[in-house]
């Protein structure tokens, strides 16, 4: 064996400690390197979502002059239901059109002036004199929505890469450029987006429909899944004998957390839907499919929170006498109810952005009613994005990413929420 000299030695020491030093430093490098390219993505991702849709926030208007003529809507009694609804309000619309476009002649280019006003416009003629029966046989000038494809090339118009043509027309462009002269053109924000159900009409389209199906959904789910995981926690941890059928169990419910959301879906559609003859598109299916879905990951965070709460907690309640069913109630519940409500809060952000399981009991119907209760038919915000993204106008495209813009607002806020939560009641145990 060779003797080191003490310098020598020295020497050798210092260049393993400056080796180590140099990969300390590198593993620091490539910490922070991934957390960089991390964050760079997600923000690559927000970025594109909100460039894409920030612009569905807005929606085109186009002022026009009209004439609520009793002979032309076959309306005489605005209190009448029946003839309101079979009045021909869209022919009030078409007569404004051709009366501010007096040089439009033929049917071809009258049926293409006609498409640049929304087929909703109607409908707001109609609700706008239900409101106010003394407009009737009076000239007013009213905002009307514009159709998508105006809609879309309007606020395209200061675009670097120049506006979206799509199915805009040579006539449409002049007829366009004309009202934008007259000051007949504006955009406002888009408030239908959040007041409205689905439509074929992109302009007409909102998500009011979908947030209140998934509203009804989590409702299901959450009242149904909390105390359901908080019980089979509570007795797993404090009243289950300690066996093989237990050991099973345990296995059984963390690998139940890692399964496939779609195969809760194949579950519900078996269970709930063929078996109990539950309706299909219902928030009540679509709640009951998301209750098995989430209670793994609540019974899992519930019984975290159950053992952090320490065992002289139980033995200081048992030696005054209480009961082993009172010291769960009055003392350990309420210990760890901080974190019990942490993880149900995270199980619902999950169900929240949950598509494949409701995709398998048909919530992805187009339904353009907002759902008033559990029963009635519905879809959810994530089906929705989901439907958008599907279709092939331009303005679908904005459409879905701000409904993914809102639903990503929604997640932030519950996982903040359950972050805040458990700061604030969690108690730290020395």
């Amino acid at each position: 064996m060779t003797n080191l000299t003490p310098a020598s030695r020295e020497q050798k020491i210092q260049r393993g400690l400056k080796k180590r030093h140099r990969a300390e430093r590198r593993f620091r490098i490539y910490g922070a390197s991934a957390i960089i390219f991390g964050l760079m993505c997600v923000f690559l991702l927000f970025a594109d979502i909100i460039s894409k849709g920030h612009k569905a926030f807005l929606l085109t208007y186009i002022n026009l002059e009209v004439v609520y003529d009793q002979d032309a809507l076959g309306v005489d009694d605005p209190a009448d239901a029946i003839q309101m609804s079979s009045g021909d309000f869209h022919g009030v619309v078409k007569a404004g059109l051709r009366n501010r476009f007096l040089d439009v002649n033929g049917r071809k280019n009258k049926r293409e002036l006609y498409s640049i006003i929304s087929n909703g416009a109607g409908y707001e003629l109609r609700d706008s004199l239900k409101d106010k029966p003394a407009l009737l046989n009076k000239t007013i000038k009213v905002w009307l929505i514009a159709d998508d494809d105006i809609d879309t090339y309007y606020k395209s118009l200061g675009d670097k890469t120049g506006p979206f043509k799509g199915r805009m027309t040579d006539n449409k462009e002049v007829w366009l450029q004309e009202l934008m002269r007259s000051g007949d053109v504006e955009t406002r924000f888009n408030f239908s987006f959040f007041s409205q159900g689905d439509s074929r009409e992109p302009e007409l389209a909102g998500i009011r429909g979908a947030a209140m199906g998934s509203f009804y959904t989590l409702v299901i789910t959450i009242f149904l899944a909390f105390p359901l995981g908080v019980a089979a926690a509570v007795y797993l941890e404090e009243f289950a004998p300690r066996n093989r059928w237990t050991d099973l169990i345990e296995v059984n419910i963390n690998n139940l957390a890692a399964v496939p959301s779609i195969i809760f879906g194949l579950l519900g559609l078996a269970v709930f839907i063929n078996f109990f003859h539950v309706p299909r598109s219902v928030p009540l299916v679509g709640g009951l499919v998301l209750t098995l879905m989430t209670l793994p990951t609540i019974i899992i965070s519930s019984r975290a929170a159950i053992k952090s709460v320490p065992p002289s907690i139980r033995e200081a309640a048992i030696g005054v006498g209480a009961s082993p069913m009172q010291v769960v109630l009055h003392h350990v519940l309420p210990l760890a109810m901080p974190g019990m409500l942490t993880g149900a809060i995270i199980g619902m952000a999950r169900a929240l952005g949950e598509t494949a399981p409701l995709l398998m009991i048909g919530m992805v119907a187009f339904i353009v009613d907002i759902p008033n209760g559990f029963t009635d038919p519905a879809t959810a915000l994530p089906v929705q994005i989901f439907l958008w993204a599907d279709s092939p106008e331009r303005a679908f495209v904005e459409k879905t990413s701000a409904a993914i813009m809102v639903l990503l607002a929604f997640l932030v806020v519950m996982n903040t929420f359950a972050v805040v939560l458990r700061k604030r009641l969690e108690r730290r145990w020395s």
